[in-house]
């Protein structure tokens, strides 16, 4: 060795990571970890749209990047079952052959959504962890541990790496009385601190609030009062995912003789799953199929449905709009929704709550009633989490900005340095080493919209469109013309939806008609002759038009045709 080259240090091991969505939303939560030319993803979940994207089923995030990787790919990992963490996993595994990672019920609630699509022989590799055994790929050593969160069977992931290791909570809370008896594994947090933590990843949600979160106990007790003081039936809507709150009611209603009537296949398919894996426990002779349910006494069923966001297609919407085969909802009945809003969920659950107490029935929810707790940490199990870890560095996650920011604030009072706090958006590139975290640049990210089967393939310009259709309505003007001479042979005829013009509707056919005459008079002999050019031409003078004299955008379409 020269001296030159005894002089020049070691280069030390580097960890990237990379958001690709929940950061800055609540959400479509997936983050690829990149050391040693290898990459491993934690979580691959939805955003469901708010109004303004009409017609959207689902939002996923943007896999480009890891596409342009994907010979780097290990696997993928997954903290818990809920939709924001495992639903875009199905569209993940059409472009990626590799592992998946996560508990018996995280796996079991994947496989099921999975046998939706897939025959048994097409079935990725799904491998069911086990808290507190590492699980080696490549330079990545992984490690679950237990947490609580609002679904059972929820992981962080202790992530060794040659640059540290990281943690990632994923969804949590600090519930000491779990319903399950199933604790947060606060010992080995403690232990992994005082190895030595390079980063924590820590969920951001509930940063805005003050002191400790509820435990899921307390709702238990105010669904023994509801439920106990009911004379009918009582219909309880939450989450199909939260497989401790239907214990809880199955367990109150059970004492007070009721039996359960489950609504809704992913109602069904869920509680099927967690019952076969031993996190529900529900006697079979008390269980009534839907369909014998008018055959017992109001008295004596609950029913848990789906639609506490006042989904139109759910099951609770369908019994209060007497949409339902088998059960209607009315006086005497008792409903409770027994699930956080969902943020752009508000409307639509206003609505159900009128629909309901128009039918008469009796309505608790969480504005007037404590039937249903967070999942998520609040400030103090946040500062709880950083001081069992010690972490060189943090990144809050898990949350829209102003969630993010207030972690981040949390996190230095805590007396992590500013320069180890580390805000950064989807598409960052945050490499750490040693004591040293940098943003290096920016990766493609963004959002693939899901329309029925349609994977990406509808853009802002269709959007756009829509919002218009719904907003100002759609004319269309058919013209024929002659093929020799260019006159009018056909029409203008037209056809319209949803344009009102007020007192002036029943002229609207005449007026645009004159107006379409206007612009082909108006119209260069090149125009004429070319039918785009002409079509361009009829709809931006329609277009003005209705602007100026109308102040509405309705889409225009002409339609031209030679003869």
């Amino acid at each position: 060795m020269t001296e030159f080259e005894s002089a020049v240090p070691p280069v030390s091991p580097t960890l990237r990571i990379i958001p690709l969505g929940g950061i800055g939303e609540v959400g479509m939560n997936m983050t690829v970890f990149e050391t040693d030319n290898r990459i491993i993803v934690v979580d691959c979940g939805v955003l469901f749209p708010e109004d303004d994207l009409l017609g959207i089923d689902l939002i996923i995030p943007d896999f480009s990047y890891l596409v342009e990787n994907r010979d780097k790919i290990l696997g993928l990992f997954l903290t818990h079952g809920h939709e924001d963490h495992i639903g875009a996993v199905p569209y993940f595994l059409r472009e990626f052959d590799v592992p998946v990672l996560g508990t018996p019920l995280t796996m079991g609630l994947l496989e099921s959504k999975l046998r939706q699509t897939r025959k048994s022989d097409e079935m990725p590799k799904l491998i069911a962890l086990t808290p507190r055994r590492e699980y080696t790929l490549g330079p990545f050593s992984v490690e679950p541990i237990r947490i609580t969160h609002s679904i059972a069977d929820g992981v962080a992931f202790a992530i060794r790496t040659p640059a540290g290791t990281i943690l990632h909570t994923g969804d949590f809370k600090i519930d000491l009385t779990p319903i399950d008896d199933l604790h947060i594994d606060i010992h080995r947090f403690c232990e992994l601190g005082e190895k030595g933590i390079l980063a924590l990843l820590s969920d951001s949600t509930n940063s805005e609030k003050e002191g400790l979160s509820l435990s899921e106990k307390l709702v238990g007790e105010n669904l023994d009062r509801f439920i106990q003081n009911a004379p009918g039936r009582v219909i309880v809507s939450t989450f199909s995912s939260n497989i401790h709150r239907l214990q809880q009611v199955a367990d109150v209603s059970l004492r007070h003789g009721r039996n359960i009537v489950f609504i809704g296949r992913s109602m069904e398919n869920n509680y099927r799953v967690a019952s076969d894996l031993g996190h529900i426990h529900i006697p079979a002779d008390r269980i009534v199929k839907v369909e014998s349910a008018a055959n017992f006494p109001p008295e004596k069923l609950t029913i848990l449905t789906t639609g506490s966001q006042g989904e139109p297609m759910s099951g609770l919407f369908r019994m209060a709009v007497n949409d339902h085969r088998h059960i209607s909802i009315g006086p005497g009945d008792t409903v409770l929704l027994s699930s956080r809003v969902i943020p752009g969920n508000e409307r639509a659950i206003d609505r159900i709550i009128n629909l309901l107490l128009r039918k008469g029935a009796t309505v608790h929810f969480r504005a007037i009633s404590d039937i249903h707790v967070s999942g998520h940490a609040s400030r103090e199990d946040q500062k709880l989490m950083i001081r069992m870890l010690k972490p060189r560095h943090f990144v809050p996650i898990h949350g829209e900005f102003r969630h993010l920011s207030a972690h981040a604030k949390t996190a230095r009072k805590m007396g992590i340095p500013e320069d180890h706090v580390h805000l950064i958006e989807n598409g960052d590139v945050l490499e750490l080493g040693g004591d040293v975290g940098q943003l290096l640049d920016r990766v493609h990210t963004g959002r693939t919209l899901i329309d029925g089967k349609g994977v990406g393939d509808i853009g802002e310009g269709v959007i756009r469109d829509r919002k218009r259709l719904a907003s100002d309505g759609f004319v269309m003007v058919i013209l024929g013309l002659s093929r020799q001479d260019g006159q009018i042979l056909i029409g203008p005829e037209v056809f319209s939806k949803g344009v009102s013009l007020s007192e002036r509707s029943q002229e609207m056919d005449s007026l645009v008609r004159a107006q379409v005459l206007v612009a082909l008079d108006g119209a260069e002999p090149e125009i004429r002759s070319e039918l785009p050019a002409l079509k361009t031409r009829i709809h931006n003078h329609l277009r003005k038009y209705f602007k100026k004299q109308f102040d509405r955008d309705p889409m225009i379409l002409p339609v031209i045709l030679e003869t």
